[in-house]
């Protein structure tokens, strides 16, 4: 029986090579000489960025969105905190890199799917939703209808089995 996978995955390596890019941006800007803006990312899911006021660390973060976008990286996949002082005269505000889909966006990926009337059935399987249907026909209709929609979170579509 033919079917796919929704998935949520983020690429790490473009987004190791935007965050590579938007610290060279950082060392070379004028206008964040002389401050302490810098940008860290642990090779998984945290990105922290560091400055010395509130409208710095937006700045950090803007150069690193860009850098990200230029990438095909979805500015949906980061989660972003607020940014918080962190003593001595700094501000830190952390992002989280989302990975898979959690069990609320699954839920109502599958409640979507079903309020479509489409001819499929779909499960959700650990961080993903598998869709089966007798018709392919219907499966692309169905992702069709997933782009279609708002779920908070970026989507892809693999495995296509036919």
């Amino acid at each position: 029986m033919p079917s796919f996978d929704i998935v949520s995955e983020v690429n790490l390596q473009e987004v190791d090579n935007a965050v590579n890019q938007a610290k060279k941006e950082l060392e070379s800007r004028y206008d964040l000489r002389g401050t302490s803006s810098a940008m860290e990312w642990d090779k998984k899911t945290l990105i922290t960025l560091t400055s010395n006021d509130e409208k710095r660390v937006d700045v950090v973060r803007d150069i690193l969105q860009t850098k990200l976008h230029k990438r095909g990286v979805e500015m949906s996949s980061v989660k972003w905190e607020k940014a918080e002082p962190a003593g001595g005269m700094l501000w830190k505000q952390k992002g989280t890199l989302q990975q898979g889909i959690d069990k609320d966006a699954a839920k109502a990926i599958v409640k979507s799917i079903k309020d479509s009337k489409l001819k499929v059935q779909s499960q959700i399987m650990d961080e993903q939703v598998r869709v089966t249907s007798k018709s392919i026909d219907e499966l692309q209709a169905t992702i069709s209808h997933c782009k279609a929609g708002k779920f908070g979170i970026p989507l892809q579509f693999t495995n296509m089995r036919s």
